[in-house]
């Protein structure tokens, strides 16, 4: 086959990922293409078991020039492909075994409102601030990316600033309203999130979304820029609001982290942590931490009593603050959600169930 025929066959996977609202496309060799729908893995079962040659000419296909020499001295590489105008998926292409095999996530072109995620209303209020930090978290595949479009396309939409944003690779693309938009793609447009960074400085923006903080030298430069009236946006692979605040002083020395505990407790606006977990009607729905900084937090952070932030997150109801069990116990009792998969999903299961009475 040529690679025209294997990427026509490839986009009729991607066409499956979009008619049966799936998430994921997995094309590994001894397998027929997965999807990932409702969090489960599902096979493709009307296609071929893909043997060696057939799974690399399928990924291979998604490769351009500079890809496969990157692929080659990595072994694996990052890039996003659009399908039809109709979506994008952010592609993960690695090597197992000495086979080729590749991981797609689907990216619907249509960049969904906070109302239409059903995420809590008062980040309208985060989507308004002139300078600081935000941070969306949560385990991979559980929508941060998604929410942290929401945001920033509201922005787009009521704000007249410059926004940049720097991703690797870019996801959902923003069309300019009344922000002027410039996205930059890691290992395209950048070389990587520092020094993209570190330049938007002398570009005059006004927000900053970064895909993923991913050592000390960006968050720091983050930090140093919503000290400076920018507004910046990112997400980290942790679980609660405490944890990130924990992972996010452990980046740095001990000398540097007193520091640090200054620089976030002034800078940090918030923290959203997002789950997705399966509904008892087939499909997923948001459970979800908040954290909204006020002294208090801001207190706790400066004198290193990151372990006490639960207790205030779950006393603040009143200002907007959510907790995980809180949110959690509420998509029980509302019958939207079994109790075994918000137990799954609770970081104190016994704390659940005493909300729950069980």
């Amino acid at each position: 086959m040529t690679k025209e025929e294997y990427r026509k066959e490839i986009e009729s996977f991607m066409e499956e990922v979009i008619k049966r609202d799936a998430t994921d496309l997995h094309i590994s060799v001894g397998r027929p293409p997965i999807l990932r729908i409702n969090g489960s893995l599902t096979e493709l079962k009307e296609y071929p078991i893909l043997d060696v040659s057939h799974a690399e000419g399928l990924v291979r296909s998604l490769l351009g020039k500079d890809q496969e020499e990157r692929l080659a001295m990595n072994k694996d590489v990052d890039l996003s492909v659009t399908y039809k105008d109709r979506a994008r998926f952010r592609v993960n292409v690695y090597q197992e075994c000495n086979e080729m095999a590749a991981a797609l996530r689907y990216i619907s072109t249509k960049i969904r409102t906070i109302e239409e995620l059903n995420l809590p209303p008062i980040l309208h209020r985060f989507t308004q601030s002139a300078q600081g930090f935000f941070l969306v978290v949560g385990p991979s595949g559980h929508g941060k990316s998604t929410a942290l479009a929401a945001m920033v396309n509201e922005i787009n939409h009521t704000r007249h600033d410059h926004l940049i944003t720097i991703e690797d690779p870019i996801e959902y693309v923003f069309e300019q309203d009344k922000c002027i938009v410039d996205q930059r793609e890691v290992g395209v447009d950048v070389g990587d999130f520092y020094h993209g960074l570190r330049a938007m400085f002398r570009q005059d923006a006004d927000v900053c979304m970064i895909g993923e903080m991913r050592d000390p030298e960006t968050i720091s430069t983050a930090m140093t820029a919503a000290e400076t009236g920018h507004l910046i946006f990112s997400t980290l692979h942790t679980n609660t609001a405490a944890q990130t605040i924990d992972r996010v002083i452990d980046t740095f020395p001990p000398y540097q982290q007193s520091q640090i505990r200054m620089q976030l407790s002034s800078t940090l606006l918030g923290i959203l942590s997002r789950r997705l977990i399966p509904t008892l009607k087939s499909g997923l729905i948001n459970a979800v931490e908040l954290l909204i900084v006020n002294s208090a937090i801001r207190n706790l952070i400066r004198e290193g009593k990151t372990h006490q932030i639960d207790m205030v997150i779950e006393t603040s109801i009143e200002e907007g603050m959510i907790s995980l069990n809180r949110s959690l116990a509420d998509l029980v009792n509302g019958g939207i959600v079994s109790f075994e998969n918000a137990e799954i999903c609770s970081n104190n299961p016994n704390e659940l169930k005493m909300l729950l009475q069980r």
